[in-house]
């Protein structure tokens, strides 16, 4: 897979997605990420973050230190960034320890309704 989707996909249609595919034994076209809210999401892709992410891509495996400087940040608050977009499931951790974003594309798809916006 080489596409994030991250968005707010309601648990039972991502419920049925994950079924499907099992059933089907036919992978998804692209990871996904779901919040239960934009809020939520932005809590996770902050601006520094989103820096991070924009540093990383297309660079293949990169320690925290040239994370660190290739956003001009801190080591230690990039450290505590990196944690998170990996636990996350944003990006990945190599054998020897260097961080990689394993995505080509990183789409945001959230869906606004009426009942979903009060």
């Amino acid at each position: 897979m080489d596409t994030l989707i991250i968005g707010n996909q309601p648990l039972p249609e991502r419920l049925a997605a994950i079924a499907r595919a099992w059933q089907t034994s036919v992978p998804e076209a692209a990871a996904r990420l779901d919040f239960e809210s934009l809020d939520a999401a932005w809590s996770l892709l902050t601006a520094k973050r989103r820096a991070i992410l924009r540093a990383m891509a297309g660079q293949g495996p990169l320690s925290i230190r040239a994370i660190a400087r290739r956003v001009g940040g801190d080591v230690h608050a990039v450290h505590t960034d990196v944690r998170v977009l990996h636990r996350s499931g944003v990006i990945d951790r190599t054998e020897d320890g260097r961080m990689v974003l394993p995505y080509e594309v990183i789409r945001l798809d959230f869906t606004f309704t009426p009942k979903s916006a009060a």
